[in-house]
């Protein structure tokens, strides 16, 4: 059974740089502040991220020291177990609900899996989840 919760990630992009995921961590890291989930790639000149920290107001921080714009948006994570067909169960329900997926990240490990998911309606994704 899968259990969704509404968090805020942290969304922002910096000068894309050999070392940049490896700054950023250590910046990270030294504050005490434990990321939870991310999303980084680089496009062009820039490195983009999606975090979700236990510590969001220091992440800014220290993120906002490195020169980053930094964005809070609302968005859910889902903890489903790591077996065959659960995130097809997960997305139908929010399909059915006629709500579409922005996008979506996470990795599985053994036994469990946290997806973390942007839809265009997070109330009614939360609610069709819920069921």
């Amino acid at each position: 059974m899968a259990k969704a919760n509404k968090v805020k990630q942290l969304s922002f992009s910096l000068p894309s740089k050999i070392g940049l995921l490896s700054e950023v961590a250590s910046f990270i890291t030294a504050a005490k502040v434990n990321i939870e989930a991310i999303c980084a790639y680089e496009m062009g000149e820039q490195g983009f991220f999606m975090l979700i920290t236990d510590n969001n107001a220091k992440a800014k921080k220290i993120l906002a020291a490195l020169g980053a714009d930094i964005a809070a948006d609302e968005v859910i994570t889902v903890e489903m177990p790591n077996k065959l067909g659960e995130l097809q169960k997960v997305a139908k329900k929010i399909s059915d609900a006629g709500v579409d997926i922005t996008y979506i990240y996470g990795s599985p490990v053994k036994g469990k899996m946290t997806v973390v998911v942007k839809t265009a309606d997070d109330r009614k994704a939360l609610k069709a989840l819920a069921k």
